[in-house]
């Protein structure tokens, strides 16, 4: 695969939830990764935040090009300061856990901002817990409302992950990059039973390698997560440069 520089490939903060927002950054860059989705825990989608956030940032070369898991309810006001938090931020991606009754306002809300929402998947048990569920409700609405897809939970739903890109097309916004073993328990990238490699080739196949926000999201090993985050990362390189 050429133009590996190109992809929007980063890591969830949440994978470095004990430790400060700066520190995360600070293992980012040392990944040689230029992108976060963060998660509010780190930071709070608040507008006022936005300029302290903007120095760290510059500070360690790394972009918030994603932010979530976000709560969407059908509140104008809520979502408009949310909106402008994601625009004065630079965010492309809005992760997001959506009202049923959200999508008309999200609507106008993608169309004025050029933000994209991404519906995540939860599992087995949440309203969004398959690529049918989200395609369900996304339905008639634009397309930059589409999905974030989950590979851990998607396999934990029953779901194929390569067959969900090929689904969901350009509504592909963002993806949390998880493997499972045989119980469905996360494990290292490459570690797992999950055929990433040609997760990766479906994603090519459709536009999405370069469009979405790619990030690995490791929930392992809360102290210590970077080495296994480095593990993963390695692998997901071996397969981008075979």
């Amino acid at each position: 695969m050429s133009q590996v520089s190109e992809i929007k490939l980063g890591v969830q903060s949440y994978s470095y939830r004990k430790f400060e927002f700066e520190k995360a950054l600070k293992f980012i860059n040392e990944l040689g990764l230029k992108c976060v989705e963060a998660y509010s825990g780190h930071l709070p989608p608040k507008v006022e935040e936005v300029e302290k956030v903007k120095r760290v940032c510059s500070r360690y070369g790394v972009k918030v090009a994603a932010h979530g898991v976000n709560h969407i309810p059908p509140d104008k006001n809520v979502l408009n300061n949310l909106f402008e938090f994601a625009h004065s931020l630079g965010i492309e991606v809005l992760t997001a856990d959506p009202d049923p009754d959200s999508f008309d306002i999200l609507d106008e809300l993608v169309d004025e901002y050029k933000i994209a929402v991404a519906i995540h998947n939860h599992g087995p048990g949440h309203r969004y817990a398959t690529v049918e569920s989200v395609l369900k409700a996304v339905e008639g609405h634009s397309e930059l409302i589409g999905m974030c897809l989950d590979t851990g939970h998607l396999a934990r739903a029953g779901e194929d992950p390569v067959e969900a890109v090929k689904k969901l097309g350009r509504r592909l916004h963002g993806i949390h990059l998880k493997d499972v073993n045989e119980e469905k328990k996360d494990v290292i990238l490459g570690g797992g039973i999950l055929d990433l490699k040609g997760f990766f080739e479906a994603l090519k196949e459709t536009g999405a390698l370069y469009k979405a926000v790619i990030v690995i999201e490791y929930e392992l090993e809360p102290e210590n997560p970077q080495p296994g985050i480095k593990k993963s990362l390695d692998y997901v390189r071996s397969i981008l440069k075979a």
